[in-house]
């Protein structure tokens, strides 16, 4: 009988000197598993956007016009701008404005950024789409755009043709 009091002791003690960790793992592992099913731990949501614009295209320029929206990403996880199509078709490509000291010039791209809890914001300083050889289009004409994220369900917008200058509020 002493002996197997003496097993009993045995796993007594062990249970006791692993219990403590076994069960702060195992709390640990129920607490950080409800801070992610809560959106905690890091929540990929899909970009939003508004209206835009695009630039009308001035008189004896070269056959290209700029459109510009701001794209934000109300979740954690960053996103990127992939692509673009207006209703008209044809070609446009995403372009950023690389600075070099006081000069600098501009680049195609394959995607522009757009930060977790952030917003890209397309300006023709910054980045744009440019959109070569655009059909006539008149200042206050409304055209629709379809943008593509890596992450982000495709975005169907409006853009306002505006004359270079002039931006749209908001």
């Amino acid at each position: 009988m002493k002996r197997a009091t003496g097993r009993a002791t045995g796993r007594t003690e062990r249970w006791m000197a692993v219990g403590p960790p076994v069960g702060a793992a195992a709390l640990a592992l129920a607490l950080l598993t409800g801070w992610t099913a809560v959106g905690g731990a890091g929540r990929s949501r899909p970009v939003e956007a508004g209206a835009g614009s695009v630039l009308l295209p001035s008189a004896g320029a070269a056959s290209a016009t700029a459109a510009f929206f701001t794209v934000r990403n109300p979740g954690d996880v960053p996103d990127e701008l992939t692509g673009a199509s207006w209703e008209f078709g044809g070609r446009i490509t995403l372009k950023r404005h690389l600075h070099q000291g006081a000069a600098g010039r501009w680049e195609p791209v394959a995607a522009l950024p757009v930060p977790g809890r952030g917003a890209l914001t397309m300006s023709p300083e910054d980045a744009d789409l440019v959109i070569a050889d655009p059909p006539p289009l008149r200042a206050g004409q409304w055209v629709e755009f379809t943008l593509s994220f890596r992450h982000s369900p495709q975005l169907r917008l409006r853009a306002e043709v505006l004359p270079p200058g002039s931006r749209r509020p908001g």
